[in-house]
Formats: C-alpha cells, sequence, structure tokens
C-alpha cells in the first residue's frame, strides 16, 4: 500500500492560516486484512498521510519511508534514502526488493519548504523477474531521467495532479511531467495516482487521458478504477 490517505471526504488540513486543502472523495476502499508493507513517499502532507491513515500504519508489518519520517513515525517504520534497498521474502517464493528513489516535491530549490521526499522501485525476481516503479511526491526532473537509464519497469505509478497548493508552481506531475515520464520509460505502461480528490490538485485523470490520446499513446495509460482490483502482471 502507498500513501494512505483513509479519511472521508470532507476532512482538511491547514497549510497556514491562509491556506486550507480539503478532501473531495472518501477512500476507495479500506483494507481489512494484514499489509505487510506500507510505502510512504513522505508522512508530512495530509494528502499522503491523513489521520485514518496515520493509524492504519499501526497495522501495517513495515512502513518504509524517508530518513526525517522515521523518526517522527518511530514504531515500525523504517529510514532509507534513495539508493538505499531491503529485502523481503515472497510466500510464493523468490524476493521483493525495495529499492527507494530520488524524488523533488515541487521546482528547485522547493525542499526547504517541502521537505525530504522519496519514490520506490520494486523488483520481483522469481521464476519470472518483474519490476515496478512508484514515484512518489515528485515533479520530473533530471533524476528521474538519470533513473530511467537504470531501470525498466513494466509500470509507473506516477503521483499526478499537478498539485498547487502554496504558489504559482506544481509540487506534483502535470501532464507534460506525464509525458516526459512515459517517453523516459519507454516499455512502461504509465498509472496516475494521487491525482484526483483533493481541492489543491490542479488537474485530473481526464486532462492525461486526453494529452495521452492526442499524443498518439493512450494505449500506454491505465486509469484504476476506486476499489476495484486491476491485475497487472500476467
Amino acid at each position: 500500500m502507498t500513501d494512505p490517505t483513509l479519511d472521508e471526504a470532507g476532512s482538511f488540513f491547514k497549510l497556514n492560516e491562509n491556506m486550507t486543502e480539503t478532501k473531495l472523495k472518501g477512500p476507495a476502499k479500506i483494507p481489512e486484512g494484514l499489509v505487510d508493507i506500507v510505502l510512504l513517499s513522505h508522512d508530512h502532507h495530509f494528502d499522503n498521510l491523513d489521520n485514518a491513515g496515520r493509524s492504519f500504519l499501526t497495522r501495517a508489518g513495515v512502513v518504509l519511508t524517508t530518513k526525517s519520517g522515521a523518526k517522527r513515525l518511530g514504531a515500525n517504520s523504517i529510514g532509507l534514502a534513495p539508493g538505499e534497498c531491503r529485502e523481503f521474502q515472497i510466500p510464493a517464493g523468490g524476493s521483493l526488493f525495495i529499492t527507494a528513489t530520488a524524488a523533488r516535491h515541487g521546482p528547485a530549490g522547493i525542499e526547504p519548504i517541502t521537505g525530504e521526499v522519496i519514490g520506490f522501485h520494486l523488483s520481483i525476481e522469481n521464476e519470472i523477474r518483474q519490476s515496478l516503479y512508484i514515484t512518489g511526491d515528485t515533479v520530473y526532473y533530471n533524476e528521474i531521467e538519470k533513473l530511467a537509464e537504470q531501470i525498466n519497469p513494466s509500470y509507473v505509478f506516477i503521483f499526478a495532479g499537478a498539485a498547487r497548493p502554496r504558489g504559482p508552481f506544481n509540487l506534483t506531475m502535470s501532464t507534460n511531467d506525464a509525458l516526459d515520464t512515459a517517453a523516459a520509460f519507454k516499455n512502461a505502461i504509465i498509472v496516475p495516482v494521487h491525482a484526483e480528490g483533493w481541492s489543491h490538485y490542479t488537474e485530473n485523470n481526464d486532462n492525461l487521458r486526453e494529452a495521452f490520446n492526442i499524443l498518439g499513446i493512450g494505449h500506454r495509460l491505465i486509469l484504476l478504477e476506486p476499489g476495484i482490483p486491476t491485475k497487472l502482471f500476467n
């Protein structure tokens, strides 16, 4: 599970005395059983970890997040810096390797304001080797371009929505960033998440669908249905 926001619609996060982020949609589905691993891009923004999501972390086996986030969360959390990896055994056989990836939560110079964030590269190694990449809260920038030269995931989960909570700049991927990511990861299917449901998102899945179709790559975009399982690997 990644970045659990499980509060109902109407909840809000007061960024400061002038800015409030409101949740427009409730959670698609709250898992009933054990979640072995939570991948948390960062813990300090409510559209990545809200009140119910924070409570849910105590039910997870382990929480992988940033170094600073692990210090704040404690308990079952493990902090990773970009490039650091953890191995987990798969019950059916083989290993799952999770490597933290670089992320930048907005334009260059934004780091002191938005704080530390990471993404995740998941590689399954058994009879069939598969991998996917979860960008976390980031825009497209040179570190993602470098990453595309090192890994070849089948799926890239992008944190989209072109979030604009505090100024005339994006803190998450816009349609342009999504298209650049698709161009960098030439063999990957793009799966938008973190793209709808909060008041500070300025784009949505319809924008992404239109942009990908105009460029003739609509077949490389999967839009998930909330609460409906989607099979990825055959």
